[in-house]
């Protein structure tokens, strides 16, 4: 028992009293404790207790049996639900994820010795404070992510916990322990037990933490190469080129940290350069050179999202700004370059599209920096201009619409959206055509034109 005082919610400390009250033992538990340790706000509060599930039940008006087989009941408070499991001791894992069975168990050891981490296996409640049995407290104190127990027995039981290693490890700025990462270096290959959507959400945990960088740990220590065999090769590829004094791989990792913790961002940057491997060539002097590596990657990086179960929009949004993170380098900064960039991009997306090109710039060496930052930020001034303008860079804000076209009197059908596409490419290089009488007289004559 520790004299550390927590402050647990009402409604939490009205669950552990009553239960208390009927004779059993009850503590918040788990990453809440953890949380409210390191000054963070709890996503949710658990409850573990000596109850088993029917005397739960008994006890609270509203429950919902949500995991009633494992002894976890859902206890309703007003629109809060709070997940109250009894003292178990989980049973042979025999998929990597999950246990055949679980035993119930009086004691709370039991219990808390079956849990993933250090951090993660401490409880609390009022009367007793702190119950910290394996070290929780010092391991918060020295940054270090470390099993409970034997790591490869806990990894064994549940392979993904290898990847919320490096998940906490990246969210809490912690080192993993030595015992820890030789364990999952030797188990690493068990990833391929879990599922896609596990890894999914423990990826972009990861990606979005305040240390994203440690992403190159899950690759020393064998977990990228199960589900993104890809960054593997391009941690593998060096670039020799005045752009670049990073590998592939390093300058990826250093443009997810150089923009803001946004899930499609750090996606994009993750993927913006993966297909670079795949095109390399080298010229006579050595260098190396990646051309049309965007489309590579944009290809690529679609075929790690869906295997990865990620959501369409997502994909859209990222395939997108993976697919033109180059486009503009090579052109000037004026306003119809950035019509025109606004017409391929989408207004939906242009801001990230010029956030991608920054944190590109920052993981990248020192030549030419500040040229192309300055670039980016005129493009930056031009499209708030555009936009505060009203100018028009997609068919939707032409003047006129194939309706006006078939009030014209011209068929439905594909000559339409061809008629359109030339009068939006003249209105892309000249706003001031974005007038429905010449746009009318403009279809005309292209109408009449063989």
């Amino acid at each position: 028992m520790s004299e550390v005082r927590i402050t647990i919610p009402e409604r939490v400390n009205s669950i552990i009293k009553t239960l208390e009250d009927a004779g059993y033992e009850a503590y918040a538990v788990g990453g809440c404790i953890r949380d409210i340790i390191l000054g963070r706000k709890p996503q949710d509060w658990d409850i573990t207790t000596s109850a088993l599930p029917q005397q739960v039940k008994s006890l609270f008006r509203r429950t919902v049996d949500t995991g009633i087989k494992h002894g976890t009941v859902t206890v309703m408070i007003g629109d809060e639900g709070f997940e109250v499991t009894t003292y178990r001791v989980d049973g042979i894992y025999e998929d990597g994820r999950h246990p055949r069975d679980v035993s119930f168990t009086r004691e709370l050891k039991e219990d808390l010795r079956r849990r993933d981490f250090t951090i993660n296996a401490m409880a609390y409640n009022d009367r007793d404070g702190l119950v910290d049995l394996y070290g929780g407290m010092d391991d918060i104190d020295n940054k270090i992510i470390r099993c409970v127990g034997e790591p490869e027995e806990r990894f064994g039981e549940d392979a993904l916990r290898m990847l919320r290693a490096i998940r906490f490890s990246a969210q809490l700025g912690y080192e993993i322990d030595t015992d820890t990462e030789k364990a999952i270096s030797k188990l690493s290959g068990n990833l391929k037990k879990i599922s896609a959507e596990r890894i999914h959400t423990e990826l972009i945990k990861t990606l979005v933490s305040d240390h994203p960088e440690k992403i190159e740990k899950a690759y020393e220590l064998g977990l990228t190469a199960v589900f993104l065999p890809e960054f593997d090769t391009a941690m593998q590829t060096e670039q020799n080129h005045p752009h670049h004094c990073y590998s592939v791989g390093k300058h990826i990792i250093k443009s997810i940290c150089e923009i803001e913790a946004d899930p499609v961002l750090r996606l994009a940057m993750l993927l913006h350069d993966i297909g670079k491997p795949k095109t390399l060539t080298i010229d006579e002097e050595g260098k190396t050179h990646f051309h049309g590596h965007p489309a590579v990657s944009e290809r690529m990086g679609v075929a790690i999202m869906r295997r990865l179960k990620m959501d369409n929009d997502t994909i859209r949004k990222v395939s997108v700004l993976v697919r033109y993170h180059d486009y503009g380098n090579a052109l000037p900064a004026t306003e119809k370059t950035v019509r025109r960039a606004l017409n391929k991009i989408g207004d939906d997306l242009f801001d990230d599209f010029l956030k991608v090109k920054e944190a590109d710039v920052y993981a990248q060496s020192d030549y030419l920096r500040k040229e192309k930052l300055e670039k980016i930020a005129e493009w930056r001034r031009l499209y708030l201009e555009i936009r505060e303008e009203g100018q028009c860079y997609s068919i939707k804000n032409m003047k006129i619409s194939g309706k006006d076209l078939i009030a014209l009197g011209m068929p439905a059908g594909p000559g339409i959206g061809n008629i359109l596409d030339k009068l939006l490419d003249e209105v892309l290089d000249d706003p001031g055509k974005n007038n429905r009488e010449y746009l009318l007289k403009r279809a005309e004559e292209l109408r009449s034109c063989p």
